[in-house]
């Protein structure tokens, strides 16, 4: 039998997770119909599953081998469709049965300096392990990017108050409005508390140093989606051009198409009303649609990017939701210049581009000089990376890295400060939500090593045989990935999320494509007697039998090889093993060990 860590290693949506979460196992469970052991599997790891059932970048997904064979399973949406069942957006506690408290209350206090995904992740852990812990947020309200720079119509507000309240009800002290550098100096949390974790997000934008960069109507995507996710007026014009490929130049896109309802929204929040007294259309259909423009904004809308279709980094779902939106893309063209009349911005010279990267594969575009071509706009956004605000730690903080992140030690997060530590975007730059998540924890059980030199423990996996395995009876191989819903695009107005969840029937026929690589054949080399029946059955050819000395072992004897990363886990090689040397384990392990 083979190590257990192989077992863990072995599951390449559970290792692509920065967090760890068992995705195989809670997909299979779905498609058994347990979708209470799905729910459980999938939140025990992560304190934001019902977030990341929405948004989540979904590592795991570009892991899964079953795209070695077709497609990917769906496994974010899979994960939505539990959550909506027992999650906090169904207004259930089931989260409470795997967030027990796993020792008594502490006495030593750990301060928090931000208050969004990687920060209240950490206070998660660290409350379930008893410390006291202060979480200082700079705005009015947590969540950090989660709010702040994913648009409403990605990720419900509702939903994300609600992950983020259960969090605060484990006993997490929240301080609002409370700055680093402005309201609160670094030292003065120092001398507060008996460790810090540096969680501020990456929310200062990067310029471009170009002809007319400070001119009237030139943005920066973040800033301008953290004041169209606060409901704030941006006033934008008809004619809106991005400069970016990536995912936040999709949502600065996308954004400027419906920043007139995030206004509304928060004119009602004002006004003290409640949404749900008022007439529907006023959010969900203010601009009846985002190409007709039926009110004021913009209602062209283009993103220029120096990659091809196939080279852009956004996301491919991104790409094609941002595409039915009617919003135009423009490759393999960069920023010249941005033209200007009075100091206000009328419209973008770009300059072609050779290539983006050189043989290497290293980020090193190439332009022609000869082709510029100019386009008229209103207003420029500028989607070409964020920062975080060093200055506010002050001249007593931490070291800096040469890329102006916190420098920390990749293992623990620990900053070159005794007793800080540093996560997410202060420390390695803006990255995936999941991401931020994972440092969280990760600081977590780090400032917990420090003050007991124990480990938080998670649930130790182990191998169960199944007395039976059979998938000869269904099509599970040959079912192509449905489609994740989403919203008809003649009705993408307001505030609505885009994104649906699966049906019932969807959510099982989708789970059920999974190919189970949590399941292994086990062989019994003493009771194996090389006939290769399983090597003539195998439909994918991937078992064979070898000379030992191929795989570097003594002449003289026989291997048996199989290609894990092929198998499909039929079974048809344990139906048909004549002295019943073959069998399948699942292993129900949770993580990859450490």
């Amino acid at each position: 039998m083979q190590p257990l860590r192989f077992y863990d290693e072995n599951i390449p949506c559970l290792a692509a997770c920065p967090v760890n979460t068992n995705a195989g196992m809670y997909v299979a469970a779905i498609a058994d119909g347990d979708d209470m052991t799905a729910y459980l599997t999938a939140r025990l790891p992560n304190p934001f599953a019902s977030v990341c059932g929405r948004v989540c970048a979904a590592p795991c997904e570009d892991a899964c081998r079953r795209g070695e064979i077709d497609t990917p399973i769906a496994i974010r949406a899979l994960k939505r469709f539990v959550t909506e069942k027992y999650g906090v957006e169904a207004g259930s506690d089931t989260w409470r049965s795997v967030v027990a408290h796993q020792g008594p209350e502490r006495t030593e206090s750990i301060g928090i300096i931000g208050g969004g995904p990687a920060g209240m992740a950490c206070a998660h852990d660290l409350r379930r392990l008893g410390y006291a812990v202060t979480v200082y947020e700079a705005t009015a309200q947590l969540g950090g990017m989660m709010k702040l720079g994913i648009p409403e119509y990605r990720l419900d507000r509702d939903l994300l108050e609600a992950e983020l309240d259960a969090i605060v009800s484990l006993g997490v002290d929240v301080h609002l409005n409370t700055q680093l550098g402005v309201d609160v100096q670094f030292d003065e949390l120092r001398d507060q508390h008996d460790a810090l974790f540096i969680a501020i997000g990456a929310t200062l934008g990067r310029g471009l140093d170009i002809e007319g960069h400070e001119a009237d109507g030139v943005l920066k995507a973040i800033e301008f989606l953290i004041n169209v996710n606060q409901g704030y007026h941006v006033d934008v014009g008809d004619s809106v051009l991005v400069i970016g490929g990536g995912d936040v130049a999709m949502d600065a896109a996308r954004s400027a198409l419906r920043r007139d309802d995030y206004a509304e929204a928060r004119e009602i929040e004002e006004r003290g009303t409640d949404p749900d007294d008022q007439d529907p259309e006023m959010m969900v259909e203010a601009l009846d649609v985002a190409r007709s423009a039926a009110r004021e904004g913009a209602t062209h809308v283009t993103v220029f990017s120096l990659e091809s279709e196939e080279e852009m980094p956004a996301s491919p779902f991104e790409l094609e939701e941002a595409a039915a939106e009617d919003i135009t893309f423009i490759h393999r063209r960069g920023p010249a210049r941005i033209l200007t009349e009075d100091g206000t911005v009328t419209g973008l010279e770009t300059i072609g581009v050779l290539s983006v990267f050189n043989e290497e594969g290293r980020f090193a575009p190439k332009f022609d000089p000869d082709d510029l071509k100019s386009f008229e706009a209103d207003t420029v956004i500028l989607a070409i990376g964020q920062a975080i605000d060093i200055e506010a730690l002050g001249e007593s903080g931490p070291d800096i890295s040469p890329r102006r992140t916190i420098a920390i030690d990749d293992a623990t997060l620990k900053t070159s400060l005794d007793d800080v530590w540093a996560g997410g975007d202060a420390a390695r730059g803006p990255r995936t939500l999941i991401d931020a998540i994972a440092d969280g924890r990760t600081v977590a059980a780090d400032i917990h090593r420090s003050f007991t030199g124990e480990v938080p423990s998670e649930v130790e996996g182990q191998l169960v045989e199944l007395s039976q395995f059979h998938r000869l009876d269904d099509t599970y191989d040959r079912v192509d990935r449905l489609p994740v819903p989403v919203l008809a695009t003649d009705r993408r107005t307001g505030l609505s999320e885009v994104e649906l969840g699966f049906t019932e029937q969807q959510a099982r026929c989708e789970a059920a494509r999974c190919l189970r690589c949590f399941a292994n054949i086990e062989l019994d080399v003493d009771t194996c007697v090389l006939c290769a029946l399983c090597v003539d059955v195998c439909p994918l050819n991937i078992i064979s039998l070898v000379p030992s000395e191929e795989i570097g072992d003594e002449q003289g004897g026989t291997a048996l090889l199989l290609d894990e990363t092929s198998c499909i886990r039929c079974a048809l090689c344990i139906e048909r093993c004549p002295p019943n040397a073959l069998s399948m384990a699942v292993w129900s392990g949770i993580g990859v060990p450490q």
